[in-house]
């Protein structure tokens, strides 16, 4: 052999695995993504005026829509909410973006209410799906110096990404053209980047049996985790019993009750209750929850009452407080109980625990305003909503009162 032959080079093979995104900045793109999510769901909140406008249905039909996204919500929560405990995240969150998808073109298309209806069933599951999921995967990814950074997170997402997609709706509905379709347009063109982090994120959960045994329905909380969860039941049912509110009637009280006819105004309504809900979640992330969940209820009821002074006496400075002592509630509520559910949970219980967690919000923010939302046609807009302000009230003292005599 020559000692030409013997110096040549042994030729490097390039790896042919995918480059995965280190656990930091993972983090931060699930906390992205799962503000993205949110975003979408809250968008089609403006527009429901301009359907209604366009295509001449009736307020029931529109309680139909949005009663419809709930079903598809709390159905993908049930049946999807512990799969990627067994099958991994990343195909959740995969299956979550590509139905997602589908529900923005189902928007873009529709002409008329039956697309609509199959666009926010179709929303409501993947966003299901992707809540469980997002939620899971951040606990997973959260730093070792900072064990609480999860659960602040996924207490203002939801906040968040409702604020900027009611907002930024609202100000597309007022100020741009094709208001029913760009909106939808800009929020398509963020979960192809959605999809594209999803394919080179890291797998944060091992593979185990069970995964089609954990299809069939249920809601189930492991019994040592029983106690503390069951407290935190009155304070979140009247957390998202608020939320329900705001988003089903908040434009509508803006628009009929305290004559605001620009579209603006109802996503500002949303954001006037979501923003400090959000800046609240981050600037207490430090409080003791039994201080964040005394607190959140003490401001939901203080914030309702105001509120419906507000619109008995149409006073808009009354409402606007009203809504953002609610806001501040809502948000140490959020921070309170999803970071205890981040404490709580072992890794192969976390998909499992944040869907009951999301079920129970999604009820309590479903049933009353589906109720609200028929009452309407034959009480009004005004009683309706005095009514349902009362009862979130009643709910907000409970969950204070229960609050207290658990820290007794």
């Amino acid at each position: 052999m020559s000692s030409s032959t013997a110096a040549r080079p042994t030729p490097v093979v390039p790896d042919a695995r995918p480059r995965r995104l280190s656990p930091p900045v993972a983090f931060g793109a699930m906390a992205a993504i799962f503000i993205l999510f949110m975003a979408a769901s809250a968008a089609p909140s403006p527009l429901y005026v301009v359907y209604q406008h366009e295509w001449s249905f009736s307020a029931a039909t529109l309680t139909v829509v949005f009663a419809v996204y709930v079903v598809g919500l709390l159905g993908s929560l049930l049946v999807l909410g512990a799969l990627s405990d067994h099958i991994g995240r990343r195909p959740v969150l995969a299956m979550a973006v590509g139905m997602e998808a589908v529900a923005l073109l189902f928007f873009i298309t529709a002409g008329s209410v039956g697309p609509l209806l199959v666009a926010r069933f179709i929303q409501g599951v993947a966003t299901g799906a992707a809540m469980t999921t997002l939620g899971a995967t951040l606990v997973d990814l959260n730093p070792p110096h900072a064990p609480g950074r999860a659960g602040v997170v996924v207490g203002v997402a939801p906040s968040v990404g409702l604020a900027i997609g009611a907002v930024g709706c609202g100000a597309l509905v007022q100020f741009a053209a094709a208001p029913t379709r760009l909106i939808y347009a800009l929020l398509l063109s963020g979960l192809v980047l959605a999809a594209i982090v999803v394919a080179v994120m890291p797998e944060t959960s091992t593979r185990r049996p069970g995964g089609r045994a954990s299809l069939i329905p249920k809601v189930s909380i492991p019994a040592r985790l029983r106690p503390e969860v069951y407290a935190l039941v009155p304070v979140l049912i009247a957390t998202w019993a608020v939320g329900g509110l705001y988003l089903s009637l908040g434009p509508s009280i803006a628009a009929t009750i305290f004559g605001f006819q620009n579209h603006l105004i109802g996503g500002l309504v949303v954001a006037l209750l979501c923003t400090p809900a959000a800046v609240t979640s981050f600037a207490l992330r430090r409080w003791p929850t039994p201080h964040l969940l005394t607190v959140a209820a003490l401001l939901l009821a203080v914030g309702m009452v105001l509120t419906l002074l507000g619109i008995a006496v149409d006073s808009i400075a009354l409402a606007v407080i009203g809504t953002m002592a609610a806001g501040i509630g809502f948000g140490a509520s959020a921070l309170g109980y999803f970071g205890t559910l981040a404490r709580l949970a072992a890794p192969h219980e976390r998909g499992e625990l944040f869907a009951v967690a999301f079920v129970m919000s999604y009820l309590a923010f479903a049933i009353p305003a589906v109720a609200a939302g028929f009452a309407t046609t034959s009480a009004g807009l005004r009683d309706t909503t005095i009514v349902y302000g009362i009862v979130v009230a009643v709910m907000a003292t409970t969950a204070l009162v229960s609050q207290r005599l658990r820290a007794k």
